[in-house]
């Protein structure tokens, strides 16, 4: 075992450390900033221009836009504080979330679309019943 220290040693030597080769980082710099560069124009901006829509949309939110919340729960905002949003989501019944539950802001008539129920007297017209 101890016949094989000249040999380590010789290897050591003949090896160029980051600092002798008179790059800084050792030639690492360049690549680590083109990683940050793809992960910033992949991840950090999309994100950024997500969130900057989404604050948009919550901003412009007005009292009788048709909601849905990040639970799934769609009605009528009633009342906008700040931030406290009052949904109404059916008659006489009305729940208040905080502004950051709400996913998105419908279309009109989005909400027709999605399944909810239309009073009997509506859907009895339509069919001709």
């Amino acid at each position: 075992m101890l016949h094989l220290w000249p040999h380590a040693l010789l290897l050591l030597q003949e090896t160029e450390t980051p600092a002798a080769s008179g790059e800084p980082f050792g030639g690492i710099l360049i690549p680590m900033i083109a990683v940050a560069a793809i992960f910033y124009f992949l991840v950090i901006g999309p994100e950024r221009k997500k969130q900057k829509a989404r604050d948009e949309m919550l901003g412009a939110m007005k009292k009788g836009d048709e909601v849905m919340t990040s639970s799934g729960m769609y009605g009528r905002v009633v009342r906008i504080q700040e931030d406290v949003i009052t949904l109404q989501v059916a008659d006489g019944v009305r729940l208040r979330f905080n502004r950051a539950a709400i996913q998105s802001v419908l279309e009109e008539g989005a909400s027709e679309s999605k399944g909810e129920a239309k009073p009997d007297a509506e859907a009895a017209a339509e069919t001709g019943s």
